[in-house]
């Protein structure tokens, strides 16, 4: 498959001025009140897995290399971010662990540096190369780290994935298990008659390896378009099925976290639900993301992006960053309206975009 550039979402050029009433300094705000402190930055659209709810497993248009941001924009960005207010980013992909230079994003992300002191550096990995990476990554300056996997099923895995990986992903399990590499979490995407008579086998795989178990309702992402909201299984779904095995507490304090979390029989066992569809949390999101080829986009559910490579590859200076940081916040939306009649799903798929 030949790389082509791909213009996906309607974007915002470069020069795009701010917004009458935008803040030009102080924190990231929206015109909700929203303050935006996580950055989720995609390292590329590539990955090793094909799940079905993500990625076709041939025909994928892959972004030109020449569109890939390079690490010095990359940082460059995360730096001015850092300035404005953002205090953890997230590397994503397509699968992160892909790019040849991680270990170098992952130590140069890790000294950049916000008003209130150092960033917080998380990665969400299929956990395919984590035997490979690991040890460097933590030496990087890497914080945190999630782990997808959906199935302990060797069979179901490579139907779901159609890849034969189940081993290599389980032996990154293991090995970040071993690190101490913590808070350790483990993302599942829930699937009607796919993986929905393993919740429980999959939180009790979690507390085994001293990871939370973090249920994520099926969202319109795939690049197919052929979500259904008939094949998800909702929060509700799943904390009824978890609470025939335990007794199930909801935590405080969520703040602007995606995650609702529980307590299982008064803990120390925890759990997760994400339920961006059924019960989102749009209200106190405080998340921005840049695509591996440079757009900022404001929501995962967006169909604007706000072009920054030009800026990046000018020479225009970091106001022109800044200035486009907080257009992209100031022009987010008071939520996602997935349940609206007029909801168009996003053209990027969920690899392209970054998790």
């Amino acid at each position: 498959m030949v790389a082509v550039p791909v213009t996906l979402a309607p974007r915002r050029p470069a020069d795009a001025r701010a917004t009458d009433g935008m803040p030009a300094s102080g924190p990231l705000v929206d015109t909700h009140g929203r303050v935006h402190r996580d950055l989720r930055i995609s390292l590329t659209d590539r990955c090793s897995l094909r799940c079905t709810y993500c990625m076709p497993e041939q025909g994928n248009e892959w972004l030109a290399r020449t569109s890939i941001l390079s690490t010095d924009e990359i940082v460059r960005v995360a730096r001015v971010a850092a300035a404005a207010g953002i205090t953890t980013f997230r590397l994503t992909g397509g699968e992160p662990l892909l790019r040849p230079d991680i270990v170098d994003v992952v130590r140069r992300l890790s000294e950049v540096e916000s008003p209130d002191g150092p960033v917080q550096l998380a990665m969400t990995t299929n956990g395919i190369r984590l035997g490979e990476y690991l040890p460097d990554l933590i030496a990087a300056g890497l914080n945190r780290l999630n782990i997808s996997i959906d199935t302990l099923d060797r069979d179901r895995f490579r139907e779901l994935t159609r890849r034969d990986r189940l081993g290599d992903v389980l032996d990154g399990i293991a090995a970040a298990a071993a690190s101490g590499l913590r808070p350790l979490k483990l993302n599942a995407v829930a699937m009607r008659g796919v993986n929905d008579d393993e919740l429980v086998d999959l939180v009790e795989f979690a507390i085994e390896v001293g990871a939370e178990l973090r249920f994520i309702e099926q969202m319109p992402l795939d690049a197919g378009h052929t979500w259904s909201r008939a094949h998800m299984v909702t929060r509700e779904e799943i904390l009824e099925t978890l609470s025939q095995r335990w007794g199930v507490t909801a935590l405080p304090g969520r703040g602007g976290a995606p995650a609702e979390r529980f307590v299982l029989d008064g803990g120390p066992a925890t759990v997760g639900v994400i339920a961006s569809v059924t019960a989102p949390f749009c209200g106190n999101c405080d998340r921005m993301r840049l695509t591996a080829d440079g757009q900022l986009r404001n929501c995962l559910f967006s169909t604007t992006e706000y072009d920054l490579l030009p800026i990046l590859r000018s020479d225009a200076g970091d106001a022109g960053v800044e200035r486009m940081l907080r257009s992209c916040v100031f022009g987010k939306l008071p939520g996602h309206a997935i349940d609206d009649p007029s909801f168009l799903q996003p053209a990027r798929g969920m690899n392209a975009i970054g998790g």
